[in-house]
């Protein structure tokens, strides 16, 4: 049969003032065929509609009394034709075969077609420059990237411009109000200006629940955010994600073209999670930004200039430290150094980390908790006080917190089996060691001594880790000879 395209280079030939033999060759054709369809309709042009079946209708007895009554009844069209087949498969035993599925779905869809509910209508948008930016987290573990062999679970968050495509993504780990701010002002600075509109979905971190008239509204929090930097912040509709098909194509795309990137570069794993977003950055440059320069200088032109400052990317709180030396932040319970009980610090909230401040300066930074974890005990500030009383261990709140890795628990463990409530003593006396010299070489110890399978103690983990005391040398400065000096000006005056 011959096709429209081999027609066309056929005629093109002709044209050309190629003979017909040289034509039809090229048009992969013999030469009757070819002078036949020198001229005319195309063949796809000359194929009537077949209008009548070449087989006998399989679902004729039941179409009207049982498939057509499902269809009507059915407002919303969600139900399947397949769900339709099982049930008449089912109900009539060997009078269907699996082979008509196929004819049952192309019925249902030619009647729906006709007699079906109406489908919703999707309206295509013109996106003037300046006008409208979208933003929102997106989950990126499924992209099963790794660093240093450890999965690594994280969000991304994409700041999109609707004209020109333009996108900033920031590093998340969770929908917090801090990483909102934090990823916001990182595209609008990267960008160097604001859009009027930025719209977002109902997250929690940016919109809170009306509890009297229904609906959310915007917090305090983000209200001030959108004021200083004097855009327009809109919201979707509850359940409606499609109103901000912007980012949510753009998340689809993102992850799209990194999976593909990740998969020529042959590895999932990164040695730090620096180089990891340097390659996301890389991609995005690539897939997204290359060629669009015009777009995005046309759409900068028409947006509004920064302030003259950024906002605090973090959340301030004043705490008193409590007596078990722990400090309550955003639900959280967080342990700090004891020689701060009962002074107040001011508790900052990044968007990753908790930084901890006292008469203005920084005395303990620690990652911030994320998912289930409820609280965070740093053993080196709590261990000074536990090691004179070991018998606080067995029912500590927090008992778990206390082994710093996997090899200080099967210590324990081991401990218990030799040792009993014993084991409690030696093993409080095991974690002050590796607070006072180094929590590698008390695992290393222990790793040792676990390998051999032999009982053990505190004494045999200090005798092995071999803590080493730092010697300070002895510096010995000699009493300068001033004659010296009388010489090197004596000389400067002969010359």
């Amino acid at each position: 049969m011959v096709s429209d395209r081999q027609v066309r280079v056929l005629r093109k030939k002709r044209m050309e003032g190629k003979t017909l033999e040289a034509a039809a060759a090229a048009a992969g054709m013999s030469e009757r065929t070819a002078r036949t369809w020198q001229r005319g309709p195309l063949p796809s042009e000359t194929k009537q509609a077949r209008t009548w079946r070449t087989r006998p209708d399989p679902f004729a007895e039941v179409w009207t009394t049982e498939v057509e009554p499902l269809l009507v009844a059915d407002k919303k069209g969600e139900l399947e034709a397949k769900t339709i087949f099982e049930d008449l498969v089912r109900r009539k035993p060997g009078v269907f075969e699996p082979g008509q599925l196929r004819t049952l779905q192309r019925r249902v869809r030619e009647w729906r077609a006709q007699h079906g509910p109406e489908k919703e209508v999707f309206f295509p948008q013109e996106h003037v420059p300046g006008r409208m930016a979208s933003m929102d987290f997106t989950h990126a573990t499924e992209l099963g990237v790794t660093i240093a062999g450890e999965l690594f679970v994280h969000l991304f968050f994409q700041f999109v411009l609707a004209h020109s495509g333009w996108r900033f993504v920031e590093l998340a780990f969770g929908e917090t109000f801090e990483a909102l701010v934090r990823g916001l002002q990182g595209g609008l600075w990267a960008l160097g200006g604001v859009p009027d509109k930025i719209r977002q979905d109902n997250l929690s971190a940016a919109t809170h629940e009306l509890v009297k008239t229904g609906g959310r509204t915007l917090t305090r929090r983000y209200a001030e955010v959108a004021e200083h930097y004097g855009f327009q912040a809109s919201r979707i509709q509850p359940g409606e994600s499609h109103e901000n098909g912007i980012v949510e194509k753009a998340h689809h795309l993102l992850k799209s073209a990194l999976a593909q990137a990740l998969l020529t570069r042959g590895s999932r794993d990164f040695s730090t999670v620096e180089a990891y977003m340097a390659f996301v950055r890389r991609v995005v440059e690539e897939k997204f930004h290359k060629g669009r320069e015009a777009l995005l200088a046309e759409e900068r032109a028409a947006l509004r200039p920064l302030p003259s400052c950024r906002l605090p990317e973090y959340t301030r709180a004043l705490v008193t430290v409590r007596k078990w030396s722990t400090i309550p932040v955003a639900g959280r319970i967080y342990s700090v150094p004891s020689r701060l009980i009962g002074h107040e610090v001011e508790a900052r909230l990044f968007a990753d980390v908790v930084e901890v401040r006292y008469a203005g300066k920084v005395v303990e930074t620690m990652p911030r908790l994320r998912g289930e974890c409820a609280h965070r005990i740093d053993y080196r500030h709590v261990v000074w006080s536990l090691v004179r009383k070991p018998g606080a261990f067995a029912a500590y709140r927090y008992r778990e917190d206390l082994f710093p890795s996997l090899m200080f628990r099967q210590a324990y463990d081991a401990l218990r089996e030799r040792r009993g409530d014993r084991a409690d003593v030696e093993y409080v006396r095991v974690l002050h060691l590796a607070a006072s010299t180094g929590e590698r070489a008390v695992e290393e110890a222990l790793w040792a001594l676990l390998e051999r399978g032999e009982a053990f103690d505190y004494a045999a983990v200090k005798a092995l880790a071999q803590p080493e005391t730092p010697a300070v040398p002895e510096l010995r400065i000699g009493v300068p000879d001033l004659g010296q000096y009388d010489a090197l000006l004596a000389a400067g005056e002969v010359s």
